[in-house]
């Protein structure tokens, strides 16, 4: 009887003592928890409490009477979505565009980290950094809006200029032939220069002490940066990669759609505009989030996929 009275009181002694320690690493480091906090409140009431909605993607979703009352229909929705002839069109554009965006977009802020990271004079660099910057903070419509400015047959930069060199003028803005190179050229142009920011902060992480054996060993720039810099940025290369894939069904919305119009559909309907078109103008709102629900589960799995991969291969992955 001693022995488990004494167990008794000792155990929740030990509990309150946990509890002043974890209570204590917090305080101990509150500043950081409270800078965190902004992004898990966004995180949380953004990205998680809205996954609450998914459940309609299962019902015969009606506003009137709500998520409780309307009614319970299974994979009827996701079956629809299989059965339907624009399925493997939308499939195959979306997925066209993302390997399009893999192959050209995804290496080209890689480059341009490389290349500035060689830039000896600052002050060049900074500025070649600020002017690459810049078209980040351009909303897809003024992106857009130039490439009509300069695309257009009525008057168009380019096709004023082929038409003075004796050429017919071009449609590129209603050629299918046109659409996927515009659109990653598009990309390229927007996204490239702000890409390079997290390869660049890894660069300079680099230990400099690697540079100096590689020199000593009669590396010139090019192995220095071919044997040291891109090994030493490799990891975070594999992450953003891996978080690439998962947005393999995820082009983004807005592009797309000022992009597309009635001769170009064909090459760039995809799954965001189709969701628009399906949930907003039509008001299929279970339909358009069981399509919701497919993008996200298929990049789910394209993200594990991916990771694993990594991990197969000695690298250190997302998890």
């Amino acid at each position: 009887m001693d022995t488990s009275a004494t167990q008794s009181v000792i155990k929740p002694q030990h509990r309150s003592h946990s509890e002043r320690s974890v209570w204590a690493k917090l305080m101990k480091s509150k500043l950081t928890y409270l800078m965190i906090l902004p992004g898990l409140i966004y995180f949380l009431i953004f990205k998680y409490l809205p996954m609450w909605g998914l459940i309609i993607a299962f019902q015969d979703y009606q506003p009137f009477l709500g998520i409780r009352g309307s009614q319970w229909v299974g994979l009827e929705h996701f079956e629809r979505l299989f059965r339907e002839p624009t399925f493997w069109m939308l499939f195959r554009n979306t997925i066209m565009l993302f390997v399009l965006n893999l192959l050209f977009f995804f290496p080209v802020p890689i480059m341009l980290a490389l290349m500035l990271n060689e830039v000896r004079v600052k002050y060049f660099q900074r500025t070649v950094q600020t002017l690459i910057y810049i078209p980040h903070f351009m909303s897809w419509a003024i992106v857009v809006s130039l490439t009509y400015v300069m695309f257009t047959t009525q008057g168009g930069l380019i096709n004023e200029w082929l038409a003075s060199l004796g050429f017919a003028k071009i449609s590129f803005l209603t050629e299918e032939a046109w659409f996927r190179p515009l659109y990653v050229m598009q990309v390229i142009w927007r996204e490239a220069g702000w890409g390079t920011i997290i390869y660049l902060a890894a660069i300079a992480a680099v230990d400099t002490q690697l540079y100096e054996a590689a020199r000593m060993d009669g590396a010139g720039r090019f192995r220095q940066l071919w044997h040291v810099t891109l090994p030493a940025i490799r990891s975070t290369i594999i992450v953003l990669l891996i978080l690439k894939v998962g947005d393999i069904l995820e082009l983004g919305f807005d592009h797309i759609f000022l992009m597309l119009n009635g001769a170009n559909r064909e090459v760039s309907e995809i799954f965001d505009t189709y969701v628009y078109t399906a949930g907003l103008r039509q008001g299929q709102f279970s339909y358009s989030a069981a399509v919701g629900f497919f993008k996200a589960v298929v990049g789910l799995i394209m993200i594990v996929f991916a990771n694993k991969l990594a991990k197969k291969y000695g690298e250190e992955g997302i998890y």
